[in-house]
Order: C-alpha cells, then structure tokens, then sequence
C-alpha cells in the first residue's frame, strides 16, 4: 500500500482535495487535553459500585471536591495514595511478630512493588493519549497520527520504563489493553481523514481481546493502523497472522519497524506482508551526510516496492533529515521537527492551520 496522492485517499477516508478545508475538529477542542482525559478518569472511577473500591472511591472524591479545578493534581495524589496503601498492605507485620520489627521493618522487593505501581494504574486507569502528527511527503499534509501513552505518575517516568516494569512482572498484554482503550477512547477527536497508528506488541496484538476492543471503538478499521513494537519470534508467525488476518481483510493495516531484528529476514516480512515499513532514529540520523545511511535506507525503500509497503521515517529532527528522505521517495514522516507529541488542542489547530497553508502555498520545496 502506497501514501501517494492516489491511495491516500482510500486508505485514510479524506478527500481527494481540500484538506485544509475539512480538518475541522469534531465537538469541542479540549476534548484531547490533559485535564479533559484526567476528568474522564475520575468521572469514570467514581462512577464504579464495587463494594471494594468504596474506601478509595471516597478519597478521590473527596480529593476531587478539594481541588476541582485540578484533576491532574488529583489523579496524581490519587495514585501515589493507592500505591502507597498497597506497599503498606503487602509489607504489613503478620500476628504474632513482635512490636519491634515495626523499627525495621522488611524492605518490599522491587517485583512487588512493581506490580503494585502497575496494578494502581490498571484500577484506576492512570493513563493518558498524546498524539503526534504523520505527515505526508512531500507536500506536508497531516495525514495521520501515532497515539502514544502518557501516565499520570508521581516520578517522571518514561512510558517505556512503565510497559517494561509491567512485563517484568507479568501485567504487560494488561497495561498494553488499557492504554489501547485509551487510545482509542481519545482517537474519537481525530478528524475524519486522519489515520490512526496504535503500537502494540506481537503478543499482545494476538490477543483475542484485541478484536472486541477495536470492533467497539467506533472507529472505521481502514482508519487503523496497528504499529508493531518489537520483534517476532519465528514460531509465532502463524498466531500472530491468523489472529489479525480477519481485521486486515476489513481495512485494517499492519506497520514493522525496519530495524528490528524480527524483520531482516526475507522470508519473514514476505510472510507477514506489512502495509508500512518504518524507519527509526537509528535509520535517519546523519542519513544527509552519511552515504552508508543513505544506502540502508535505499535498500528499505526497495525492500517496500517489492512488497507494496509504503515506507515512513520516524524521528526527523532537522532539516536536512527531511530533506534527504523526502528526496529518497519515503512516503511520509514524522518527529520533532514536524510536531512534538502532544494532548493540547492549540497543537491541533497548529496542525491543522499548516495544512491550510499548504494547500495555499503549494507542496513544501
């Protein structure tokens, strides 16, 4: 599947002219930021009637009526309360132990404490959406985004570190479905004619639960794109094919990474047969000036034409970057320097403002 100016169309449900003019945002325009989804959140918490929630339910709200026109602070304090309470539970003094081992008492193991931080961001859905734009090449038409995870957390962490501590202790395919839901909660923003690309693991991907999740999400499938996050083992090729197989045959598209070692093979990505192929960071820093980059990246793009995969750069910083992959024929691109990820609805009107003066101007020189 190409991104040139004939396939677009039909892939991403926009029209064939005027985008610009149709990239309206439906509803309201906070309807993506930070304190719209932490509201969410806690509307959706306090609504729960488990009877053994009811103690934590009562702190939120109360913290809620404290600060009501701060939910992300609230989400924030609701969270490091949980995990704390948890830590306690876990780490409690059994009957019978003498009074002073409260002096010093057993340090919790790190796996505990992971899997308590992971299962208080379950519970309580501590989870956001940022998207960042994919733009066309080389006219520079958003025609897309990429739903990353942002959690609501009490020490900074990335979102790599959250999903590699939860598969540590055995909750990864669980926080990868959460932040799906997510996603695809927030996605009902995106204007019409914009693809959406949701990174999953392979594993998590052939999840049975996947199909429900992406069936009820009022999403149009040829809108969907499933970005694959890490690589494939051999003997799990078939699962991974035959559990995605009936999504794809209703528009669904499947994106690789190109540096992944799950897709050196021939044979392998000849069996997977990806829409897209992606080129990282390590694919196009310095690709101006270093004729090895270049190379690579050429192979990847012939790789792409004999299997019919559009091909796009991920992490275009400068540029010279954007220049050097648009002048290898790379059918769209993303990264810092075309737009930073983002829940802000300044941002998307940002987005949207450029391609009306793209569509004014001309495609970008």
């Amino acid at each position: 599947m190409s991104w040139d100016e004939n396939s677009l169309p039909a892939w991403t449900n926009s029209p064939p002219t005027g985008l610009g003019a149709q990239a309206a945002l439906p509803g309201d325009m906070g309807g993506i930021s930070v304190r719209w989804q932490a509201r969410q959140i806690i509307t959706e918490l306090l609504a729960e009637t488990d009877p053994a929630s009811e103690w934590t339910r009562a702190q939120l709200r109360a913290l809620f009526e404290a600060h009501p026109d701060n939910p992300e602070h609230v989400l924030l304090e609701h969270l490091t309360a949980t995990t704390e309470l948890a830590n306690a539970e876990n780490s409690a003094i059994p009957v019978g132990v003498p009074s002073r081992a409260v002096a010093a008492p057993e340090p919790v193991p790190f796996t505990r404490r992971s899997r308590n931080r992971i299962e208080a961001i379950l519970s309580d859905k501590m989870l956001m959406t940022a998207f960042q734009p994919i733009r066309r090449l080389p006219e520079g038409q958003v025609i897309g985004v990429e739903a990353l995870t942002r959690f609501v957390s009490d020490d900074g962490a990335s979102a790599d570190h959250w999903f590699n501590e939860a598969e540590s202790v055995g909750l990864g395919t669980d926080l990868e479905l959460a932040a799906l839901h997510r996603a695809l909660s927030a996605a009902q923003a995106v204007p019409g004619h914009m693809f959406i690309a949701l990174n999953l693991t392979p594993a998590t991907c052939a999840d049975p639960r996947i199909t429900g999740l992406l069936e009820h999400s009022q999403l149009a499938m040829d809108r969907i794109v499933i970005d694959l996050n890490g690589p494939i083992p051999l003997d799990q090729y078939p699962a991974l094919t035959a559990a995605i197989a009936p999504l794809r045959r209703r528009g669904l598209r499947i994106a690789v990474n190109g540096a992944e070692a799950g897709f050196t093979s021939m044979d392998q990505v000849l069996e997977l047969h990806p829409d897209v192929i992606k080129l990282d960071r390590s694919f196009i820093a310095g690709i101006e000036s270093s004729p090895g980059q270049r190379l690579r990246a050429a192979a990847m793009a012939e790789l792409a034409r004999y299997i019919d995969a559009a091909l796009g750069a991920q992490g275009v910083e400068t540029p010279e970057e954007l220049e050097a992959v648009t002048e290898l024929g790379m059918a769209a691109a993303q990264g810092y320097l075309l737009g930073r990820p983002s829940v802000h609805p300044l941002d998307w009107n940002a987005w949207i403002r450029s391609e009306s003066e793209t569509a004014t101007s001309g495609p970008a020189s």
